[in-house]
């Protein structure tokens, strides 16, 4: 909003030609979120905690020390985050660009079905929140109707960008046949393969579900879900970035997306606001993000996955919350099985305190493990 009221004055002032720049935006959508975070946090948690009395319900069938360190914490802190997102994003981003408002469908939407999750267990006083049946049916909704969108819109923003290279005398970028519909192969620059907008649609449906129910399995410790989040989308930061311009696509052989390099600036916020939000929510937490955040900032990461061809990129950047849910798989079918379980408790960071190792541990090693995987994640762009 900023951005383009402040893009009017480009001629007049030539020092606001800074605000072309995405990196430059990304970095005042960081410092507008990580503020406004830090400034509202104490607020809202107040407030929370007022609201909800008993806090969060804690499961009786979890290690025994989260009832005594747990209990009477607010939950819905995804609030703060999703706050954070939305007013840098809106006030930096270019709002022209339907990538922007593909992905901010997909959070606020997730964010407001976690919201109702989160509010049916404050009211009944009991960890089981909406049924599932109802949640995931909601999930995939929202996600076919964004996928379907990122494949319709690929093609109109490929066209602008072909436009805009024209009138700046700079060589046309060749766009792959199909390219808004196909899934790309990491260490492999030529291979593409056209799912059809039916095949597409499940798949990149799949995707973002995937994500956000992984993310939202994953946040179960103070600070253990939101750092590998920052670290997951700060990857896709790049990736975004990298894949819409052209001269860094065509260098690193990736298929060029024209129109992504926007979502950097969403990713500032999203790393703002994260890290204001772990202000409060470090060891121990002053409130938990609940439903409300993890599942929007689990359908926002899946999403720009979808946006930029990076789907399978994903399943190593974020290799915790793919860890996480597999926990959950495993121990479940073995139970019904043979009837028994695998781990000692599922989700997988439960199995390590039942171990004996201390929630900071836990945490710790988790945000280590997710830096590698990016690590890893990001080498694939150059090996093809």
């Amino acid at each position: 909003m900023l951005y383009e009221i402040l893009s009017l004055y480009t001629e007049d002032y030539s020092f606001l030609n800074v605000m072309n720049y995405v990196t430059f935006r990304t970095g005042l959508a960081f410092a507008t979120a990580f503020i406004l975070c830090l400034i509202m946090g104490a607020p809202m948690i107040n407030w929370l905690r007022k609201r909800q009395k008993k806090g969060q319900p804690i499961r009786e069938d979890g290690p025994e020390s989260h009832l005594l360190t747990k209990k009477g914490t607010p939950t819905m802190g995804g609030f703060l985050i999703l706050m954070g997102i939305s007013v840098g994003t809106l006030l930096w981003a270019d709002l022209s660009n339907e990538y922007i408002w593909i992905v901010l469908f997909v959070t606020v939407g997730y964010g407001l079905i976690g919201f109702l999750d989160d509010f049916t267990k404050v009211t009944k006083g009991h960890a089981g929140g909406l049924s599932g049946k109802a949640r995931l049916f909601a999930e995939f909704v929202i996600a076919i109707v964004a996928v379907v969108w990122v494949a319709r819109y690929a093609p109109i923003a490929a066209g602008q960008s072909a436009l805009e290279r024209e009138a700046a005398n700079l060589l046309p970028v060749l766009i792959p046949e199909n390219f808004e519909t196909s899934l790309t192969i990491p260490f492999f620059k030529d291979v593409l393969i056209n799912l059809t907008i039916y095949g597409f649609a499940i798949f990149g449906a799949f995707v973002v579900v995937g994500a956000a129910n992984s993310v939202n399995l994953t946040d179960g410790l103070d600070g253990l879900a939101i750092v590998p989040v920052m670290v997951a989308g700060g990857t896709f930061a790049l990736i975004a970035y990298i894949c819409g311009t052209p001269r860094y696509a065509d260098y690193l052989y990736l298929i060029n997306t024209p129109g992504t390099s926007e979502l950097t600036v969403l990713f500032g916020a999203l790393f703002g606001s994260g890290l204001g939000f772990l202000w409060y929510n470090a060891p121990p937490a002053k409130v938990f993000m609940g439903d409300t955040g993890s599942l929007a900032l689990g359908g926002m990461v899946g999403t720009v996955a979808v946006c930029t061809k990076h789907e399978i990129v994903l399943a190593i950047v974020g290799g915790i919350f793919v860890m996480e849910a597999l926990s959950v798989f495993v121990q479940v079918g073995s139970y019904k099985l043979t009837g028994k379980r695998v781990f000692r408790m599922a989700p997988i960071h439960h199995h390590f305190e039942k171990a004996g190792w201390a929630e900071s541990t836990v945490v710790i090693r988790f945000w280590i493990i997710s830096v590698v995987l990016a690590l890893i994640g990001l080498a694939t762009l150059k090996l093809r």
